[in-house]
């Protein structure tokens, strides 16, 4: 992604304005956010042709957007039907960030073991650049940096076939990931538990490691009563 404002308001603005034409990547970005707080309900079909005419494209972005989505599972393409929207179930959401903590925690412990100097300093950046969109008080602007951070940790855990689960169900959970940060105040306690993933990993300590990334993306507690609330709560 580019460095423009990623906010979802921004975006649908410019989806009505024909000076603007919105990426597929920005498109996606819109409508996974109308999924996922209900916007879109499950059931719904995905009309090209009226997509492309709400965003002012051609339907190739949004045909790569609605494939994105697919890759997500938060749409299914029936052949010769479309494309209509699926529901993730409260439970399967929780399923999945149950082993999506188990996956980051591992990438944590083999990340401390096996990053190098290189690696490190890239970790730092990555943490830099989510601390300066943090100050932004931008969550979109600071979901992308955090996307970034925690890919980097995954490709230095040096384990491929690791990185590959991982991203697969990372794409997954984007959007409900992206969601949390929309709740006031996580933002802030998020930087800090990067702050804490760093130094553990900076220290070579790969149990504190696994620790922290494990509680980082954990959902229980208050961090999921917000999370169901954000799910019942319309798309700005």
């Amino acid at each position: 992604m580019d460095s423009s404002d990623h906010s979802t308001t921004s975006i649908a603005d410019s989806a009505v304005s024909p000076s603007v034409r919105p990426k597929a990547g920005e498109i996606r970005d819109v409508l996974e956010q109308e999924v996922v707080t209900g916007t879109l309900s499950a059931g719904d079909r995905l009309d090209e042709s009226a997509l492309a005419a709400r965003f002012g494209v051609s339907r190739t972005p949004v045909r790569e957007a609605i494939n994105q989505l697919a890759s997500a599972a938060l749409i299914e393409q029936i052949p010769n039907r479309g494309a209509f929207v699926r529901q993730v179930g409260l439970a399967e959401l929780v399923e999945m960030f149950e082993v999506m903590a188990e996956l980051e925690g591992m990438a944590g412990r083999l990340a401390a073991r096996r990053a190098d100097a290189k690696a490190l300093r890239s970790l730092n950046l990555a943490h830099a650049a989510c601390a300066a969109a943090a100050r932004s008080r931008d969550p979109d602007a600071y979901y992308y940096e955090n996307e970034r951070f925690h890919h980097l940790i995954y490709e230095t855990c040096g384990n491929a076939f690791l990185v590959a689960e991982a991203k697969r169900l990372h794409q997954r959970l984007k959007a409900y990931r992206r969601l949390q940060l929309r709740v006031a105040h996580r933002t802030p306690q998020s930087l800090a538990e990067h702050e804490r993933i760093v130094a553990a990993i900076d220290a070579g300590d790969g149990e504190t490691a696994e620790q922290e990334l494990r509680a980082h993306v954990t959902v229980q507690g208050e961090r999921f009563a917000d999370l169901v609330a954000s799910l019942n709560r319309p798309a700005r």
